[in-house]
């Protein structure tokens, strides 16, 4: 089997489809949960915590100093800020999708309907009743 063959084979299974449709879906979801966050949720969550902004703390290391402009410059930052503030939106974000994915989880959730049993299963039976007959009849 040749690479290209081999290749074309892997990637029309139906599973590596699949995966390509959810992640292409996944990434717009993602763009659309982004804007459910920095929109709607976090500007109510900043106004309860007081308005702080995470984003502007940091942590210099080494000695700073200051340029002709007025701007701190040397030593190196580091900003704990922004990652606090990319922790909380994480923490959204998997809250919210977490609700969504329960939601579609229980809107699928289906009870099976009765019915016929499946052919393997009536064949079974059917083959475990003729054992039990028999062996149910005496033998001369």
């Amino acid at each position: 089997m040749s690479f290209f063959s081999e290749f074309k084979a892997f990637a029309m299974r139906g599973n590596v489809v699949d995966l390509a449709v959810g992640v292409i879906i996944g990434a717009a979801f993602g763009d659309i949960v982004k804007a459910l966050v920095d929109n709607v949720m976090m500007p109510p969550i900043g106004y309860l915590i007081g308005g702080i902004d995470f984003s502007s703390l940091v942590w210099r290391i080494g000695d700073p100093a200051i340029a002709k402009d007025g701007t701190i410059t040397g030593g190196i930052l580091i900003k704990y800020g922004l990652f606090l503030n990319t922790l909380i939106k994480f923490t959204i974000i998997a809250f919210a999708i977490f609700l969504v994915v329960k939601v579609i989880n229980r809107m699928t959730r289906r009870q099976p309907a009765p019915g016929e049993m499946p052919a393997d299963v009536k064949l079974l039976t059917e083959i475990r009743d003729l054992l039990a007959k028999d062996k149910a009849t005496p033998t001369a």
